[in-house]
């Protein structure tokens, strides 16, 4: 079953629904770990490091952004851990997940319009079409 579940998340509403999915999973099985993944990504990365006073600001703000969904996994008594990756979102995801076997990887879906995800790709598709696991895309 899925004892090692990655969760993708940026603290934004659709990485807030996909917690809840990974909750709704873990919490049927015991010693399920939900290991929740934050890309620090490299183009916004020099805006952030201008803006902040120093490192551990700018890890305290990224740690911020992902509140809401710790205050859920803990609320539901869920076993987790927060891990802070640099690169790109999609290819730092697919990178981690399949280096370090895990079960299921769990993200939310963004709202790009037709065109825009025809161009640029989303997130969640360069990694349901990249990942070695099973994936879940949560809208």
């Amino acid at each position: 079953m899925y004892e090692k579940i990655l969760l993708a998340a940026d603290g934004s509403k659709n990485s807030i629904r996909a917690a809840k999915e990974a909750i709704k999973i873990a919490s049927l099985i015991q010693n399920c770990l939900i290991e929740v993944v934050y890309v620090a990504d490299f183009a916004k990365a020099k805006s952030d490091i201008l803006h902040s006073k120093g490192k551990e600001e700018l890890d305290f703000s990224r740690r911020q952004k992902l509140l809401p969904l710790e205050e859920q996994l803990k609320s539901h008594n869920v076993t987790y851990e927060v891990k802070i990756l640099h690169g790109e979102p999609g290819p730092a995801i697919v990178d981690y997940a399949n280096k370090e076997k895990f079960d299921l990887v769990i993200i939310g879906s963004r709202g790009l319009n037709t065109l825009q995800e025809m161009v640029l790709g989303s997130v969640s598709h360069k990694v349901m079409k990249r990942v070695n696991c099973p994936a879940l895309i949560v809208k």
